[in-house]
């Protein structure tokens, strides 16, 4: 209304007082009469076009006040404007006020009439005076109609996908022109399609994952910011946008693995996965595979199924980590081939979560007691108080091996009593080292003579050393 408001005041339009003088006298008060004013109602779209009333009469048969005009007011009463004349009311231009609801009344009223005034409410006269009945203007906002459809959900796999099934309800359309618009969720402008049609022919797989809005948008006059890489939200001018439909650009969903985590003993005993699954409720994508690689996403093999995983031998990889995938992928995808990463791969695809597979070595153990130091003097001298921590012992065979400090074997008790019966008084000045190993069948080398640490060659596990010094 504020706009009505300086509008009317610019105009300089100010109450005519015209003398319509009665006879009256104490005894015989004279009651006022306003009149009635016909026309309207007035229903306009506030569009940049300028909206005058026309048709306005008033019957003044019956008219009795000394000073007249006219007062236009707001729906709550607000006074906006005081043109003179029903003229001048007449050169109103409605649609420099904004929407709302104005109200048109003619005054009549004695000298004195206090609250006649721009700003102020009817509500607050005081005087002598009478209003009319009142004609209503109603300034409606430009409607851009209501757009029907979706929510359309796409996966974003290389696929073009175009929405089918929106349609606009124009029956309450306004507005010179109109276009469409397509933003992002923030309503920063992707695109500005002029027709439905054109609407229907945008892929909105080529935009990527993330979320359209579309807009039906109707404007008249000028209108600044409508393109693209602006927003919405800075749109200046008359334009009125309908709801919005919204368009969800899915990424692929290559489903959720479960089982593990699988810990294996690197022993040269085949080890296989048996309870992995997977969950492909919301799998999504043209093409599926599983890939297998290590702790770092080098990839070792690509086996097509599950099946195909629970044959893989993960004994034969070695000690280490190994990472399960499951793979989901549409169109070309380059990078998937062994020795390649992961983290390489090119084109429209999703993994899912993975799966571990521990591979340990084997442990034999630590031994716990010594160091020991003898005197070569012809009297025996046996360690005593050697524990063995096999808390994470594992292996098929145990014993324990005594070598010189060079690794030499110089003999293989079989127990700890064993080792704790040895003489070494017997080997004479020197230093000798007291292990424990354990190991699997096919071990080679494990003989006196034979080197503890470099000579062997199968599957097995060195502890720490116990040092047994031989002095003089």
């Amino acid at each position: 209304m504020s706009n009505l408001k300086s509008l009317l005041l610019v105009l300089g339009v100010g109450i005519i007082l015209a003398s319509c003088k009665g006879d009256a006298d104490d005894d015989n008060p004279v009651v006022l009469e306003a009149g009635t004013l016909s026309g309207g109602p007035f229903t306009f779209t506030v569009d940049g076009i300028p909206d005058m009333v026309s048709g306005i009469t008033l019957d003044a048969s019956n008219l009795v006040g000394s000073n007249r005009g006219y007062v236009i007011t707001d729906d709550a009463g607000n006074i906006l404007g005081l043109p003179p004349t029903l003229e001048a009311v007449e050169g109103v231009d409605f649609d420099e006020a904004g929407t709302g609801i104005c109200l048109i009344w003619h005054l009549v009223y004695e000298d004195g009439l206090q609250g006649l005034e721009v700003g102020l409410n009817t509500s607050g006269f005081s005087g002598e005076y009478d209003l009319s009945n009142s004609l209503t203007v109603t300034r409606n906002g430009l409607n851009a109609g209501v757009l029907s459809g979706g929510p359309y959900n796409f996966v974003v796999d290389g696929m073009p996908d175009m929405v089918s099934t929106i349609a606009l309800d124009d029956s309450k359309l306004t507005g010179d022109a109109q276009t469409y618009v397509i933003t992002d969720d923030a309503k920063n402008i992707l695109g500005i399609p002029p027709t439905l049609d054109a609407v229907k022919g945008v892929d909105f797989d080529a935009a990527g994952v993330g979320s359209c809005y579309i807009f039906h948008l109707t404007y008249s006059g000028d209108l600044s910011g409508l393109e693209g890489g602006q927003n919405l939200n800075d749109l200046s001018g008359n334009f009125a946008l309908s709801n919005f439909v919204i368009v969800n650009r899915n990424p692929l969903n290559a489903g959720t693995l479960s089982g593990g985590p699988y810990d294996f003993v690197v022993d040269g005993t085949p080890d296989m996965v048996s309870t992995i699954a997977l969950d492909d409720s919301e799998l999504t994508g043209a093409a599926q595979t599983y890939v297998i690689t290590d702790d770092s996403k080098n990839i070792l093999g690509i086996p097509p199924t599950l099946e195909a995983v629970m044959g893989v031998d993960f004994d034969a990889a070695g000690v280490g980590s190994c990472y399960i995938f499951h793979l989901t992928y549409s169109g070309e995808l380059s990078g998937l081939e062994g020795g390649q990463n992961l983290n390489d791969l090119s084109g429209n695809f999703a993994l899912s979560n993975f799966v571990v597979v521990n591979r340990n070595p084997l442990h034999a153990g630590k031994i716990i007691g010594g160091p020991f130091t003898f005197t070569v003097d012809g009297t025996p001298d046996m360690v005593s108080g050697i524990t063995l921590d096999d808390t994470k012992l594992n292996g098929s065979i145990q014993r324990w091996v005594i070598t010189d400090d060079k690794n030499k074997i110089l003999g293989l008790p079989p127990t700890l009593e064993a080792v704790e019966g040895v003489n070494f008084d017997d080997a004479g000045e020197g230093i000798c080292l007291i292990w424990h190993i354990t190991y699997e069948e096919g071990l080679v080398g494990l003989e006196p003579d034979g080197n503890l640490l470099s000579g062997l060659e199968g599957y097995y596990a060195v502890s720490n050393s116990i040092r047994v010094t031989r002095v003089k």
